[in-house]
């Protein structure tokens, strides 16, 4: 695309129909009920078996596609992606994600298209009205695709469009803090000296996987780490493996992950996510890494596993929170 015109480096295109929350909720009337899309799991793998899923999303978009090709093509195409089992293992977790808090953080452009034939469409108009500023488009035809020439074409319109970007005063991301269980009587125990050793081998270790997971970090408060991440899973794996690391040292820590809209103070962030980072942290055991319950959706279609941790009171924020503690590989 040939265009004069500075554009943000960053801006977002839904999927069509994708809303917040899959499943309908006493303040979500969308979607199916939970009871409903459990027996529409039922039917989804035969239909993925036999390439009808998107064959079918196909055929309203390149009505001259030859059926029986489309069909072919979209066995061959989903079988490689993923097995029935995964697929509807897939399917199933997705039911449980709700990304609506999320929305009104979104400080990017945002084109939002659906077809509103889709059982899923209201729900994802109602997401893209929660989104500031994002531009909703009805497209035609069935499908949870963004194919065809008129979706082409409102996704070149819309990147046209977009103005140079205003630098956002607050931003979402993943906050990982990390914290020596004991430090205070280990300390005592071992004498200055020595204790400045483990020190000097906890910050070295720790700033190690730092780096090697993107992390970035924002304060060393004594024992303790304080680093932002652009994932969620990353921010976990660097957690498990600093664990990992500083308890081959003899060095046991707790470490707590959750993900939020930060407010920007130069080159540090702040506000109630990371306070609540924080208290996410102070309610783990050591060598256990805790998420909230905001993290571990996020992360859905991953590798990690989660023990579920029951809901806490966090000191100072409202509310009782479910935690997860993520588990090692």
């Amino acid at each position: 695309m040939c265009s004069r015109r500075r554009t943000p480096s960053a801006f977002a295109v839904s999927c069509c129909s994708t809303p917040a929350r899959i499943t309908r909720a006493p303040d979500w009337p969308y979607g199916p009920t939970r009871d409903e899309a459990e027996a529409n799991l039922r039917h989804l793998r035969g239909d993925y078996e036999e390439g009808v899923n998107r064959a079918e999303i196909s055929q309203s978009v390149f009505p001259d596609e030859d059926p029986r090709t489309i069909v072919k093509t979209h066995r061959l195409y989903e079988l490689s992606a993923m097995s029935p089992s995964a697929f509807v293992a897939f399917n199933r977790a997705i039911l449980d994600v709700d990304v609506r808090e999320f929305l009104p953080t979104i400080r990017v452009p945002t084109l939002a298209l659906y077809r509103a034939g889709m059982p899923l469409s209201p729900g994802a108009a109602e997401t893209a009205s929660r989104i500031p500023g994002a531009r909703l488009v009805e497209l035609p035809g069935r499908g949870s695709i963004a194919t065809g020439p008129q979706a082409a074409r409102e996704i070149e319109s819309f990147v046209r469009d977009l103005d140079t970007p205003t630098e956002p005063e607050s931003v979402l991301a993943t906050v990982l803090f990390t914290d020596i269980v004991n430090s205070t009587e280990r300390a005592a125990a071992v004498g200055d000296h020595r204790w400045g050793d483990v020190m000097t081998q906890h910050h070295r270790l720790v700033r190690a996987e730092l780096g090697r997971f993107g992390g970035v970090e924002c304060d060393t408060a004594g024992d303790g780490f304080f680093a932002t991440f652009d994932g969620p899973a990353r921010a976990i794996r660097a957690a498990q493996s600093i664990v990992s690391g500083l308890r081959e040292l003899g060095i046991d820590v707790r470490a707590g992950v959750h993900t939020g809209e930060c407010r920007r103070q130069e080159a540090k962030v702040a506000g109630m996510a990371v306070s609540i980072g924080a208290r996410v942290a102070s309610q783990a055991a050591a060598g256990e890494v805790l998420v909230s319950q905001t993290v571990r959706d996020l992360v859905v279609g991953s590798e990690l596993t989660f023990v579920d941790r029951d809901e806490h009171e966090l000191k100072g924020v409202p509310g009782r929170w479910r935690l997860f503690a993520a588990v090692a590989e």
